[in-house]
């Protein structure tokens, strides 16, 4: 008698497989932190296989460096665009405090994601080139309308407070915010 060979079911035809996985890989680091991301969390939120993620990328730490550019990619043209309508040192403080302020287009989400960037950077030296080019990105933007010193320390005083803002039970008044950024702009 002759073995009849099993029939294979057949592949599943899925060429968006590794860019669901990255988008999977940045809700879970929204939702746990990048301390509870793990391989096992990122491919049951991408609803896929576990050996799909080793497939396509090196390990974690490669996974989380494409998930971390991919945000930083989505968020630069929100931040630009932002600053679009900006015509004069008024408009600019402007845009600074409602960017603080939450009103730049960006969900509380984005923001956890960013920091949580910021934390693996500090451990992990192959992601702070991407930290490097998100704030490259950024300081271009500024530097638009202040001096390269000045949109240094913008950038630094707008992470800064959304990070205060994010982490304190206080409250934080638009008018405040407004002062300190046309302190710092009339200052330069």
């Amino acid at each position: 008698m002759t073995a009849v060979p099993a029939a294979r079911s057949p592949r599943r035809y899925d060429p968006e497989r590794k860019s669901r996985i990255v988008d999977a890989a940045i809700d879970v680091v929204a939702s746990h932190g990048v301390t509870g991301t793990t391989m096992r969390r990122i491919a049951a939120a991408a609803d896929v296989p576990l050996g799909s993620l080793t497939y396509h990328f090196e390990g974690l730490d490669d996974l989380l460096a494409q998930a971390f550019q991919r945000h930083s990619e989505r968020m630069s043209p929100l931040y630009e665009a932002h600053f679009e309508g900006v015509r004069d040192e008024q408009g600019f403080v402007d845009a600074v405090t409602d960017l603080i302020h939450g009103d730049a287009g960006a969900a509380r989400r984005d923001w956890f994601v960013a920091y949580e960037l910021y934390l693996a950077a500090l451990r992990n030296p192959a992601l702070r080139s991407v930290t490097e080019a998100w704030m490259r990105r950024s300081r271009a933007v500024l530097e638009r309308y202040v001096d390269p010193v000045t949109a240094r320390g913008m950038d630094a005083l707008i992470e800064g407070l959304v990070m205060h803002m994010t982490l304190s039970t206080a409250t934080f008044e638009r008018a405040d915010t407004r002062a300190i950024v046309s302190r710092m702009v009339q200052g330069a």
